[in-house]
């Protein structure tokens, strides 16, 4: 069986996006990316200095396009790059052609809605815990490091939360007392919030998708590469 394209170790991000190469592959100070030097996992932050993207505008529809025109094999290997079940790729990657941004978020909320047990299983085993940007304190840091070890010891995986939206300078605080409430919760309510969270990033990660789809060049072989299928 070929292994899951999330599977790699990598170091934890914020909010698991895109991998890094794939912002600045046009650029070719960043050289051509290929599996072999690419993290291919969602490891990287949300794209920089480009403000909230809505889904809206002529960029997002030649994203969209661009999307709808991908190979299965790619479009869902890429997918998996969103959320880590397996199904909800197929079941996102399948229903295209899409004919604007909003139903492909809502075929992806349907497809998170209708994940099975190990479906959800699958996915939270994909996910890695947000980290807090470079240059937070180090108080902070060892905290929050603290918190998400006695998380994941309570529930067998890493804490999911979807924090678009959120400032750096705010990150530490949210993160902490997120972490602290949810502990008080039981096992099963806790996989039911981490289930809606997982939804809530998977859009946020299709809109980075979809956005990173807009390059004025088009999209190389070799960036297509990111998203090949492994194995």
């Amino acid at each position: 069986m070929a292994e899951h394209p999330r599977h790699a170790t990598r170091s934890p991000p914020l909010s698991s996006h895109l991998p890094a190469q794939a912002r600045g592959g046009s650029d070719p100070s960043h050289g051509s990316p290929s599996l072999h030097d690419a993290d291919p996992l969602c490891d990287a932050d949300p794209f920089e200095d480009t403000g909230p993207f809505d889904g809206t505008g002529p960029f997002h529809d030649t994203g969209l396009a661009r999307f709808n025109a991908l190979s299965p094999d790619t479009a869902h290997s890429a997918l998996l790059h969103c959320c880590g079940s397996r199904r909800w790729a197929h079941r996102v990657a399948a229903h295209r052609p899409y004919p604007d941004f909003g139903a492909l978020l809502a075929a992806a909320d349907e497809a998170s809605y209708d994940l099975s047990q190990p479906d959800l299983s699958e996915a939270l085993a994909c996910e890695f815990p947000p980290e807090l940007e470079h240059g937070a304190a180090y108080a902070a840091v060892l905290a929050l490091d603290a918190a998400h070890g006695e998380y994941e010891r309570s529930f067998g995986h890493a804490f999911v939360i979807c924090l678009d939206g959120t400032t750096p300078e705010e990150q530490a605080d949210q993160l902490l007392a997120a972490i602290r409430r949810r502990m008080e919760l039981d096992v099963d309510e806790e996989r039911a919030i981490s289930a809606d969270e997982l939804r809530r990033v998977a859009q946020v990660r299709l809109a980075d998708l979809t956005h990173w789809l807009t390059s004025a060049d088009g999209v190389s072989a070799a960036e297509f590469g990111l998203f090949a299928p492994v194995g």
